[in-house]
């Protein structure tokens, strides 16, 4: 089984949006982010500690300006906590193990997938194509991602 941890390495190698969004809690300006297109098959990683967060056949574009899924890869890499910052009441996402924060989710996601909606920062993640994952350590959520077409 992996280990998925933060490290100083890890936190070095962070750019300083990276570092502003996963570590002091930041949000990257909507219509931005690198993976909101995103439309390829794979999986999404916390940039900090490796964990698999989510799935491309789990995103969908929701129009909020930040790429959004309708449920974790793995709920236990997820954690989410109450979040009462600028005066509103959300709930935060956090990597379970790098402890980055991700985003944060709300319940007007389409509800034939749950009705969930994790709004995240592509500054928290790291994009691994299907084709890559194996060699990547990660082809145990193969079965997750859509085929290649």
């Amino acid at each position: 089984m992996a280990k998925y941890e933060k490290s100083p390495d890890a936190l070095a190698a962070l750019d300083a949006e990276q570092f502003r969004v996963t570590q002091e809690g930041g949000t990257e300006r909507p219509g931005t982010g690198k993976y909101l297109d995103n439309k390829a098959p794979g999986i999404y990683v916390d940039i900090v500690s490796g964990e698999p967060l989510f799935a491309s056949s789990d995103k969908y574009e929701s129009g909020c300006g930040w790429p959004s899924f309708t449920k974790p890869i793995e709920p236990a890499h997820v954690a989410e906590l109450r979040d009462t910052s600028h005066g509103m009441v959300r709930t935060e996402v956090r990597s379970a193990h790098g402890d980055s924060h991700l985003g944060h989710v709300f319940p007007d996601g389409p509800q034939d997938r749950g009705g969930l909606r994790y709004c995240i920062n592509s500054a928290s993640l790291r994009f691994i194509h299907r084709d890559e994952m194996e060699a990547e350590g990660y082809g145990d959520y193969l079965d997750q991602v859509e085929d290649v077409t």
